[in-house]
């Protein structure tokens, strides 16, 4: 437990920040996952219209660091890989 006024406002930071990250790193996933269920209904379209709004937005959450750009660019580069082997 913190013990000095220092300690315990940390303990607030951290707290607060781990919620925020904690909901952009849902977003990152939802991002996914959506671009994945878009694959999955064979629309190439569509699933290309999903990507490029996903694209933008993976790359903000690795720009603000809760993902590392190397993560979030193999995300990228995996999704884009499966949009063009749809047939």
């Amino acid at each position: 437990m913190a013990n000095s006024a220092q300690a315990r406002k940390r303990a607030r930071q951290a707290a607060k920040a781990r919620l925020h990250n904690q909901s952009q790193r849902s977003e990152f996933r939802t991002a996914v996952k959506k671009v994945l269920k878009a694959i999955e209904a064979g629309d190439k379209a569509a699933a290309a219209e999903t990507f490029k709004a996903s694209v933008s937005n993976i790359d903000r959450l690795a720009d603000k660091g809760a993902y590392h750009k190397n993560k979030a660019a193999r995300h990228k580069s995996r999704l884009a890989a499966a949009i063009k082997a749809m047939a």
